[in-house]
């Protein structure tokens, strides 16, 4: 694809925004940029960089698509596709792509792709990490890390590229086809911006549309959503699954991660010796065990892998434990499927700091949980109100509305007691208080450090 001499517009000027930026001043393309925000909030110096070397940068404003006529348009993650400008664009037949379906324009090398709504990150840096250990150069990034497109000139004849893909990268590709996708698991999630429950499964499904017959197609068989999306599959389809023994797939039997083919069962390890614990994580090991065994590698480095994968962080993440109350960061658990997940991987008495901004969540079947294995529960944030409305509801009393994460934090300690878990598992978004996830994750690990240091 020749971009040279192309006017192409990015949306966004954040991490993505700024990493397609260069690609395409690479690319020899005239490049406009633009954010809602003024230079004051943004990367300011990066923003200059791209400036002296002729990015027009248009900031704190929307975009008149009169103005210039772009040829292409790059939304950066997130971004509304509803915005003006961008409806303008469709009328007009601008193209309007994510930043992997222009990267899948230049990409050579077999791409895996992991996408669902919960266990996206784990599952693709365990894949990484499967596949670096089995000796493949292997490329991680996509949602998380570096965006793909700052990492193609990375990549040579002998690479691989493993991308976690969120549903709103997908929305926007026409041609992004992964040789093997995995399709984890699916509960409404991001509803404030995809408006209903099938777009935001449409979007989804984008992951395998483009497959063929030599593509595959890993999936949760114990996931009702995902199990029916075999019919809709162009390629193979691979099943897993943590409840069921299946006549084909990866699957648990007598306690083992196995493997099965036709009459022949492969053993790779007791589920025990797995290193990442609870059944959400089994889920996750089993899906990039799969992925592993497509491409080749043996039982003895995907089972190496398995024992030694320690979790990602902000994610059921051990922080510390001080006076016998161990604290857990799972920042990364920003819808209530997660958190139920979450709750259900430990047994210890345990003290919820939950809220943030919802992403249109119902939280009625999250109260349930909360009710049944959550001894205090601390609320924050915008949506504090709504979770504190759905507990009320089914009976549950042992709420406390708090300021902000910091006051989250320490009345946690302070109701904490010997053998208790407090844990953050928010069930929100990040956006009311922080930039991310992972800043809010951060602050609660210095919060507690603090804390624990102090007392």
């Amino acid at each position: 694809m020749d971009l040279a001499g192309k006017k192409c517009l990015v949306i966004g000027a954040a991490r993505t925004g700024l990493a397609v930026s260069e690609f395409l001043l690479g690319k020899k393309a005239q490049v406009f940029l633009n954010d809602s925000q003024t230079k004051a909030n943004l990367v300011w110096k990066k923003l200059v960089s791209l400036e002296n070397r002729g990015v027009v940068l248009l900031l704190g404003q929307q975009p008149d698509l009169d103005s210039f006529s772009p040829d292409l348009i790059i939304v950066s993650p997130g971004v509304p596709l509803l915005l003006p400008c961008l409806q303008k664009a469709r009328i007009k037949g601008i193209p309007i792509w994510s930043e992997i379906e222009l990267a899948a324009r230049f990409i050579k090398v077999p791409l895996l792709a992991v996408t669902g709504t919960n266990g996206k990150t784990t599952t693709t840096t365990l894949l990484g990490k499967i596949l670096a250990d089995g000796g493949r150069k292997v490329v991680v990034g996509g949602n998380i890390g570096e965006p793909l497109i700052s990492k193609l000139e990375a990549l040579n004849s002998d690479s691989l590229a493993v991308l976690e893909v969120s549903s709103f990268q997908l929305a926007t590709t026409e041609i992004f086809r992964p040789q093997v996708a995995l399709f984890l698991n699916l509960t409404p999630d991001h509803l404030d911006w995809h408006l209903s429950y099938e777009a935001y499964r449409e979007s989804k499904e984008k992951i395998f549309l483009n497959q063929d017959s030599t593509d595959y197609l890993v999936l949760n068989y114990d996931d009702p959503e995902t199990r029916k999306m075999a019919a809709l599959a162009p390629g193979k389809v691979l099943f897993f699954s943590r409840e069921h023994i299946l006549e084909t797939g990866f699957c648990v039997q007598d306690d083992w991660l196995v493997a099965k083919e036709a009459s022949q069962t492969t053993r790779f390890l007791p589920v025990e010796e797995i290193k990442i614990k609870g059944g959400h994580n089994l889920e996750n090991a089993l899906a990039a065990a799969a992925a592993g065994w497509l491409m080749g590698l043996s039982k003895t480095s995907i089972t190496m892998s398995l024992r030694t994968f320690p979790g990602v962080e902000h994610r059921l993440e051990e922080v510390l434990t001080y006076q016998g109350i161990t604290f857990i960061n799972d920042s990364k658990g920003t819808n209530p499927a997660a958190v139920i997940k979450a709750l259900a991987a430990y047994t210890h008495p345990l003290i919820l700091l939950a809220g943030g901004k919802n992403k249109g969540s119902d939280f009625s079947a999250l109260a349930l949980k909360i009710k049944e294995r959550v001894k205090e529960l601390i609320l924050f944030g915008e949506a504090a109100p709504q979770i504190a409305a759905a507990v009320k509801k089914v009976g549950y009393r042992n709420y406390h509305l708090v300021s902000d994460l910091k006051a989250a934090v320490y009345l946690g300690t302070d109701l904490a007691v010997k053998g208790d878990i407090v844990l953050l598992s928010p069930a929100c978004a990040s956006w009311d208080m922080f930039s991310s996830f992972e800043e809010r994750g951060q602050v609660f690990k210095d919060l507690v450090r603090k804390i624990t240091e102090s007392r």
